[in-house]
């Protein structure tokens, strides 16, 4: 039997790959938390693209509260970091303490994250704050560098498959400012 996994889904294209690698030995839920996206109208765009990797890959999907407050709040006096910052572990941490907590709430065995895909994320670091949200929640926190293994070339070629909406920063509008020049790919 299966352990159940929730997992944290930051974009469409992240979680492809992580989906693809786990789904053979978990019994997946997506869990789609993500505060931090900025402006509302992102937010549902990834959100869309969340739901279309979660019904490619027939695993059911949970959509955390979306309250942009929440994040500004945890993250003020940090607004002025450059990406990569103090103000990006504080935003890890957010995210994933919540859902090691949602995690508890709901009787999963084990939680992970997806945000291990992307080429400029720390994965020591943000495994690092699962283990801390793994103590503070009593569920295990499954760590794993998903970019690892060619694992981002993996996440690009399955968003182009499945022709998914790829985004050109973070999520915040902090990221975004930094990347406005930047085009989407």
């Amino acid at each position: 039997m299966k352990h159940r996994l929730l997992l944290h889904i930051c974009c469409g294209p992240c979680a492809t790959v992580v989906i693809e690698r786990l789904v053979e030995r978990y019994q997946i839920t997506g869990f789609f938390y993500n505060p931090n996206i900025f402006p509302p109208e992102e937010y549902e765009r990834r959100c869309e693209a969340v739901a279309r990797v979660a019904a490619f890959f027939d695993i059911p999907l949970l959509r955390g509260e979306y309250d942009h407050k929440v994040f500004l709040s945890s993250v003020s006096g940090l607004e002025a970091e450059p990406e990569g910052g103090h103000r990006c572990p504080v935003c890890f941490r957010l995210r994933l303490l919540t859902t090691a907590r949602q995690a508890k709430e709901l009787g999963f065995a084990q939680f992970a994250s997806t945000l291990t895909v992307g080429p400029n994320k720390q994965a020591e670091l943000i495994n690092r704050l699962g283990r801390e949200a793994e103590v503070e929640s009593g569920v295990g926190f499954l760590a794993g560098d998903w970019k690892k293994q060619d694992g981002f070339r993996r996440s690009v070629e399955l968003s182009r498959q499945l022709d998914l909406y790829r985004q050109h920063y973070c999520g915040c509008e902090f990221s975004l400012k930094k990347n406005s020049g930047r085009v989407q790919s």
